[in-house]
Parts: C-alpha cells; structure tokens; sequence
C-alpha cells in the first residue's frame, strides 16, 4: 500500500492524499440510516479530470476498489467505501466553468453545490430547476442518482436536465457524451446510461446542465383534507388541470405536526381544522405575470373545494418559504426522531391511493409506524419505518417494496439503490433486466473497481 500511496503522490500533490488518521470520519458514510461506515485506505481529492483519470488508472492497474464521493449527502449508502479502497472526493473541482446564456446550458463540475448554482444563476435571472431538498447537495451526487426533488412534477429529475458529461472510465480514459443540444440520433445515449448508475460505470468530471428562465412570481396553497386517499385521489385532477405546479406535494398529519414543529411555523389553520385533518396537500404556482398567476390560484382554489378540501390558505411569502424549507427537512427530523428507515418507493400517480391503502395495513399488520410525504405530482413517494426489530422491520421493507413494484412502480424514486436497498433489489426486480444491467458494467468496469457493492453484490 505505500507503493500504491507513492502513485497517488505522483497523481495529485501529496497535501492531497489522506490516509491513516489524516482520514476523518466523514469519508466513511453518507446520509443512510442503516449503512455501516468503513473508512478507506486512501482519500484523494483530484484538482482536474486529468488527475482523475489518473487515480483510475493506478486503481486499474492495482484493482483497488474507487468509490466516488460528492457532498456525502446521499440516502442509500451509495457513498460508504470499501476496507482498502480509494475515495475520490471531488471536493475541490467545484467551479461552475460557464454560463452559456445563448445556449441556456451552465458547464459544472462534479463537486459544484446547488446552493452554489443556483446563486450564480439567480443573478443572471436563470435557473436550474431540480432540487431534490438539499442545496448543500452536489451536481456530481445528483447525477450519480439521477436526483429528483419536489419540482419534478413540472421539470422532471435530474436525466432530464442533464445534457452532456464529461468522465472517466476504469481504465483511466476520459470520454464526451452529448452537448449543448437538446437532441441526437447518433448510437447509444451514453449519457443517461452513466446517469443514475451510482458511480457504477464511470466518474463524471464535467456537467452540461440544461437551464431555464427564472419565474418572478410564485404562489403557495394549502389544503387540507380529512383522509390521506382524498389527497391522492385529488392529484390526478390537478395535474390535468392546466395551472402547472411547480410543486404537488402530500403530507400526512403526523409529519405535518412533526416538521412545522421542528421549523416553530404556525401556519395559522384554525384548531378545530387541526383536529379534523388527516393529510395536507401543498401546491406551489410560479409564472412570469402576478395577474396570470392570481388567476391560476383562483381556479386552483376552487378546484380544491370541489375535490373535497376542508379549507384552502393562500400561505404568505415568509410562511410559503418556511413550510417549504421545513418539507425539505422532513428526512432530518424522521431522523432527529429516531426512524429506523426510509422508502422512496415511486408508483404511477393513479396508484398512490392504492398504495398507500397497502402502507396503512402492513403497519397495521407489522405493529410498525410508517409516516411520511411525498411528491404526489409524480408518485413518488416518502416513508419513515418506526419499527426496531431488524426482522420485523425487514418484512415491513419487502412489504412496501412489493407492493410499489405490484403497482407498476420502483423501489427508488431518487434515492438510488446503493447498499442499503441492494438486498430488495436484487431480490424483487426481474431477473433478466438484473442481468444485462450486470453485463453493462462488465463492460464499462471489467475488473469491477468502481464503487464495488453499490447496486450488485
């Protein structure tokens, strides 16, 4: 391993190349609940492609498992390293290379945040729509899990804003897929095969990020309902309606009275509506014209009262902002309060009420609390399991897991696979696509170096 140490060293300068104690704890996990943290032998924090491409080819030529590393901010221990392996930390190619305003494209590197992003383009009146609840969150980890978010229900995830990369194989080349257009017919789209793949098939090195024009006007409604499955059942009608939510959301009583707690909002919902409420349905509007958005709130509103709504709040600015801010909280609380799990089980927006019948009797049936909300504009849906038997808890899991893929769903929305949901995956999923997928990274990684374990054993 010194020998290996010294190559690093002749890679990137060696204040650069951490082993042993100069490796913090940090390296060693991600966001996941259940993950076992393991640091690596090596962490290596790469200034330019070419010091990444170089790193590769030392792991090549010594099969030493790489795992690649954003902001660490993932959910499905994508990001935990293997005993002996290298971490490549893209934590200092973290510039934003161009903002092509003719284009409507920004060119980024992997460890660019979104927070950093999106300052950058607030500026120049543009904006990069998805944001998945964590600004501290990287491009390159977004790309890695093809991320979502609460605005996917009108600019879908990460695959569809993504038009080009820039990154390296196994064996240390460095390849250019797409570019600054929004469509081709030239031989496999490699570019979404390499996004959400988890760092499986290569290392992304650059970005070309599709950007839009930035709304000037924004509003926030919300709706309170007395059961869950009116929530659902309501989506479908709104979606079709032609108001064109920026964000669709469903929370149920439990992580409504947990998040906006945790945040001291006070939404200003009479007691007696409290009382009687049993989900929460939040919908936020932008357009370019106040006067087109006042009218898209109206018919909204009314909408929402022929759908079975207990009464509809057009939130102020301040108080928009915080429910928003403390929705995008909810994985920190359901952690702050002890989950044992999460699930971001996707299922067609139809199925939800379906689905979530299924949820409330698998906790039912398995003495578990299973609370949660979701991005009901595009069925994906979020679950806290409180349930501290590992085998109970296992069954709850595959519960709700079959049940979404019975659906026609997934068992991520966003998240991705990673470690932790491997054991359903592999489990669940239809052995033949499991298969060629296996074949696919045969071919990208023969020797198996990159982020090994993450998806397939």
């Amino acid at each position: 391993m010194a020998d290996v140490e010294a190559l690093l060293t002749g890679v990137v300068t060696r204040a650069h190349v951490l082993s042993g104690r100069a490796i913090s704890e940090d390296y060693g996990h991600d966001e996941a609940l259940t993950a076992t943290p393991e640091l690596p032998a090596f962490v290596v924090r790469p200034a330019n492609t070419i010091e990444v491409a170089g790193v590769l080819r030392v792991a090549h030529e010594h099969r030493i498992p790489v795992t690649p590393r954003g902001s660490g901010t993932g959910l499905s221990g994508g990001a935990v390293p293997l005993a002996g392996g290298i971490v490549v930390s893209f934590e200092r190619m973290d510039r934003i290379l161009e903002v092509d305003t003719d284009n409507y494209v920004a060119v980024v590197q992997p460890g660019v945040t979104l927070e950093q992003l999106d300052a950058e383009l607030a500026a120049k009146g543009l904006v990069y729509p998805v944001f998945p609840g964590e600004y501290s969150a990287s491009l390159g980890g977004n790309v890695a899990t093809n991320a979502g978010g609460m605005r996917a229900v009108k600019y879908g995830v990460t695959r569809h804003q993504v038009l080009g990369l820039e990154a390296v194989l196994a064996g240390g080349e460095v390849i250019r897929t797409g570019g600054r257009f929004v469509k081709a017919s030239t031989g496999y789209d490699l570019t979404q095969l390499i996004i959400g793949s988890e760092g499986t098939l290569a290392l992304v090195t650059e970005a070309t990020l599709r950007l839009y024009p930035r709304p000037e006007h924004q509003a926030t409604v919300l709706a309170p309902f007395p059961a869950l499955h009116d929530v659902t059942r309501a989506v479908p009608a709104i979606v079709g309606s032609g108001v064109g939510p920026l964000i669709l959301e469903y929370i149920d009583m439990l992580t409504m009275a947990a998040i906006t707690a945790h945040v001291g909002l006070d939404l200003g919902v009479p007691a007696d509506v409290k009382e009687r409420a049993l989900a929460y349905l939040v919908v936020m509007m932008e357009n370019a014209r106040a006067p087109r958005l006042d009218e898209d709130v109206e018919t909204l509103g009314e909408l929402l009262f022929d759908l079975g709504a207990m009464d509809v709040y057009v939130l102020p600015a301040p108080a928009a902002t915080q429910l928003i801010d403390a929705r995008e909280k909810a994985f920190w609380v359901a952690k702050a309060n002890n989950a044992d799990d999460i699930v971001d089980v996707v299922v067609p927006r139809s199925a939800i009420p379906e689905f979530m019948a299924k949820v409330a009797e698998l906790g039912q049936t398995h003495q578990s609390l299973i609370a949660g909300c979701g991005h009901a504009g595009d069925g994906n849906v979020h679950l806290s399991v409180f349930q501290p038997d590992p085998q109970t808890r296992e069954k709850v899991m595959r519960g709700l897991f079959e049940a979404g893929l019975g659906l026609g769903g997934a068992i991520s929305g966003e998240h991705g696979i990673g470690l932790e949901k491997k054991k359903y995956f592999l489990e669940l999923e239809d052995p033949v696509k499991v298969d060629l997928m296996r074949r696919i990274k045969v071919a990208f990684d023969p020797d198996g170096i990159l982020n090994p374990g993450t998806i397939f054993d």
